[in-house]
């Protein structure tokens, strides 16, 4: 097993169950993966939680809506997969301890809706799955059928002369070391944490500096080692953004805008770096605004607005408060003020003449109760009182798109559609592409990572256990 994380854990423990020896080897100190840092949703149909609450659902409802949101971007084969298994995983996790927040499940936040309540998540995120895992995880390990290598990289695979997989070559605190077994399984996560190999499969630099320290593209280099080739490189999407701490790429976290209208309705207008707007801001879309991002030049927006706005609308962040917010003017790079429009439009780095247009026909909409340029209708007041504000927003995303090509049996494929003898894959170094298509769809990451991890445990065994049943 190549890879302690979010599908690793569960391959270990339920082959281990069965009675199979595995050898887990991950390059970090913990076993976890992204679980440490991630907000751990999850989307499953048909759960028990949903029938104790009330809540019909299907997993062809939950399939409906996977290839509704990607606009069939999605891989049908893992989305059904993915979807047609997620029940059984979800009630595992409860039947370990999983708590999730009260309410769910929900239609979704931060992502497209749902069309029925099948969002769910823990107090403590992807925390609160990490825990639930460790407990069987764990007593597989004491049991002895469960061996783990931290701090510890798998080096390159191993493989006969058919080219089979038959096992993996490491390099840790015991030096090199050669471990053979009849199935190895890619679970070490993405690439997200390596910007080389970010901008050559996204077409984008990994501007935040908040992706998992380990996702460095290891399975991916793996893989097609021997043989296994890419999908989903044309489904990079990036989020509405963030505010970043600097121009270095990757920089750190400022703040989080509030972009969401059911959260915070905009008072503020959002244009481009030649000044022009470009998306509804007021839409309930969360979906057309990342995509709307998405074309605009280095995936940059900028937050316009005057000081009578200033003075009279909600704070703009997450977790943050209007004096706080204030205080970054004149103080942090990606907040400028001025008092004028032109002046501005400079200390910003925007078209100063794109900046007037825009300004110039929100105020008229605004002012004049006629339709706006953009469709926008939250428009409380104009932007036309100095001191005028600015805030650059930079599009950013911390999960791998890009990932290795499986069959339907999760074996990694070659250039033919061919099963790489005994090299199996789980997790994200399957890319978000393949299983949210071109857009994010709530859970699609950490719950098929968990279920196909699931259905790997339940399949394999090693070339020992295989050969001592065959002598039974």
């Amino acid at each position: 097993m190549v890879g302690g994380g979010t599908a690793g854990m569960p391959v270990a423990t339920f082959a281990a169950e069965r009675g199979a020896r595995v050898l887990v080897v991950d390059a970090a100190a913990d076993v976890g993966g992204t679980l440490h840092l991630s907000t751990g949703q999850l989307s499953a149909a048909g759960t028990k939680l949903q029938a104790r609450k009330g809540v019909s659902d299907t997993t062809d409802a939950h399939y409906d809506d996977i290839m509704r949101i990607s606009k069939n971007t999605a891989d049908p084969m893992l989305v059904r997969l993915a979807v047609d298994n997620a029940a059984d995983t979800f009630d595992w996790l409860q039947d370990n301890g999983f708590v999730p927040l009260d309410e769910h499940p929900v239609l979704g936040r931060a992502h497209e809706p749902y069309s029925e309540q099948r969002y769910y998540w823990g107090v403590d995120g992807g925390l609160t799955i990490l825990e639930t895992l460790r407990g069987p995880f764990q007593a597989q390990v004491d049991a002895g059928r469960v061996t783990v290598k931290l701090s510890t990289k798998v080096t390159a695979l191993v493989t006969d002369e058919q080219g089979a997989v038959v096992g993996v070559e490491t390099s840790g605190p015991s030096g090199p070391e050669t471990f053979q077994g009849q199935n190895v399984v890619l679970a070490c996560g993405g690439y997200s944490s390596n910007g080389a190999i970010f901008q050559k499969l996204n077409g984008f630099p990994q501007y935040y500096d908040g992706a998992y320290p380990h996702a460095q593209g290891a399975g991916i280099r793996l893989g097609q080692s021997v043989g296994g080739v890419l999908r989903g490189q044309d489904y990079y999407l990036c989020g509405f953004g963030a505010v970043l701490d600097s121009d270095t790429i990757p920089a750190g976290l400022t703040a989080r805008p509030l972009h969401h209208p059911e959260m915070r309705q905009p008072w503020e207008i959002h244009v481009n770096v030649r000044g022009e707007r470009f998306v509804q801001e007021d839409g309930d879309s969360v979906d057309v605004r990342e995509h709307a991002l998405l074309a605009q030049p280095d995936l940059r927006r900028w937050v316009i607005y005057d000081d009578a706005i200033a003075k009279a609308s909600p704070p703009q962040f997450s977790g943050g408060n209007k004096e706080t917010e204030m205080a970054y003017f004149g103080a942090h790079p990606m907040f400028n003020k001025a008092s004028t429009l032109d002046d501005l439009a400079k200390a910003a780095g925007i078209d100063a003449g794109g900046l007037a247009a825009s300004v110039a026909g929100y105020n008229d909409a605004t002012k004049n109760g006629t339709a706006d340029p953009m469709g926008r209708q939250h428009r409380p007041l104009p932007i036309e009182q100095g001191p005028f504000y600015a805030i650059r927003v930079q599009g950013t995303s911390i999960s791998s798109t890009v990932g290795l090509a499986v069959d339907e049996f999760l074996h990694v494929i070659d250039q033919n559609n061919k099963p790489v003898a005994n090299l199996y894959a789980a997790g994200e170094v399957l890319g978000s592409g393949q299983t949210m298509g071109d857009s994010f769809c709530g859970g699609m990451m950490a719950t098929p990572a968990l279920t196909f991890g699931r259905l790997l445990g339940q399949s394999l065994l090693n070339w020992e256990d295989r050969a001592a049943q065959a002598a039974e």
